[in-house]
């Protein structure tokens, strides 16, 4: 086995304003392995955006920011390009897709294969294109990579069944959770962010978006119905969401007077989550289906009761520190918004078992796993 490796990393978006879990698992990982690993070489191969001061280059992690037109270009022109140019030993790729043509053996990070299972064009256009290109790509990169790793049991249990794939070709390395999210902040920064953003006092969160798998229409039935039995009810607060779309269902429910219950602060930048969380009274993430299911450990690390879905991953993530649902039936979620907040001693026990368990889920862990693939995989890689 060779004294020190060169290895690459990719992660295209990792330097766009807005990252979504998958930059955000790979960010925090990345910063770890520059903790702990100062033998090795690495390279961080992504494209060039607007958030490059998120990572620092260290004596033995070089970073290259390469232009490009678009998605697919750089994925499959520019990244093969300037790996070839590095003398890597192999290269790993961080977000479900890579290059077809790669001269050095691959690791692939499979966060989840939804787009393998059904494609029913309900998202936005980039989201059914992507889907299209994942289903197009990713059996291709499955085949190619000497080992793939993703994020939960489920996952990988999936994974093996649907691409029929060796049982010692998929290993599992859980996400976790920041140190920013926590139940340290300051009553006063606390005050300052709930005023910057109106933020009532009270409220219940959801991280609504377009995505189907949120389950956003299901969770906007549950309230209506919750408010409906409790009229003095807490406001809901949703995230990444459209309103207009939010009052068109409202609109149809025959519920518009509910408008004003729905609170819609817009885009909140990721270094102020944990203070989102810390002001919400109940955390709502009854989603379809999740790989992991980050936000799960998220809000339980800033002292959050949580609803859940009894479905895919969150079970084994959420462990008994939520409350679980059928996330089809909305009668169920609003069943369980009312026993969480009519409970003080429920609310304070699953608050307690959530710090438990978000405490079990630690990025240095996760690195720590990864280093000990990293270390292995030259070896495989080699076998041919």
């Amino acid at each position: 086995m060779k004294d020190k490796l060169r290895i690459g990393i990719e992660v295209q978006r990792i330097f766009r304003e807005k990252k979504h879990g998958m930059e955000v698992v790979a960010l925090e990982i990345i910063r770890e392995i520059q903790k702990l690993d100062q033998h090795n070489e690495y390279i961080l191969y992504a494209r060039k955006d607007v958030d490059e001061q998120c990572l620092q280059e260290t004596a033995n992690f070089k970073i290259k920011s390469l232009p490009a037109k678009s998605y697919f270009t750089w994925e499959q022109l520019t990244l093969p390009a300037e790996v070839k140019k590095d003398n890597l030993d192999f290269l790993h790729s961080t977000c479900n897709t890579s290059a077809l043509r790669l001269s050095v053996p691959m690791m692939l990070t499979l966060h989840d294969i939804i787009y393998l299972e059904k494609t029913d064009f309900k998202g936005t256009a980039y989201q059914n294109f992507g889907n299209l290109y994942r289903r197009f790509v990713v059996p291709k990169i499955v085949d190619k990579s000497k080992l793939i790793i993703t994020v939960s049991n489920f996952e990988r249990n999936v994974i093996l069944n649907k691409l029929d794939l060796p049982k010692d070709k998929v290993k599992v390395i859980y996400n976790a959770v920041s140190p920013k999210f926590n139940t340290d902040y300051a009553a006063e920064r606390l005050a300052e962010f709930r005023k910057a953003h109106q933020l009532p006092s009270d409220f219940i969160l959801f991280l609504g978006n377009t995505a189907p798998k949120k389950n956003t229409l299901n969770v906007i039935k549950a309230y209506a119905e919750y408010k409906a039995e409790v009229p003095d009810g807490l406001p809901i607060v949703i995230l990444d969401y459209d309103q207009k779309l939010v009052f068109e269902l409202l609109m149809k429910m025959g519920k518009q007077e509910l408008e004003k219950d729905f609170i819609f602060p817009g885009y909140i930048a990721s270094e102020e989550m944990p203070l989102l969380y810390n002001i919400s009274r109940l955390f709502l993430y009854p989603s379809l289906r999740e790989s992991f299911g980050l936000p799960l450990l998220e809000a339980m690390a800033c002292g959050v009761p949580v609803i859940t879905s009894n479905t895919s991953s969150m079970p084994e993530v959420a462990g008994d520190a939520a409350l679980f649902v059928d996330p089809l039936d909305y009668h169920q979620i609003k069943d369980k918004i009312i026993k969480i907040l009519n409970d003080a001693t429920l609310e304070a026990q699953l608050k307690e078992k959530g710090l438990k368990r978000a405490a079990e889920f630690t990025w240095k862990s996760a690195a720590m796993q990864l280093l000990d693939l990293y270390k292995n995989f030259h070896h495989l890689s080699s076998k041919g």
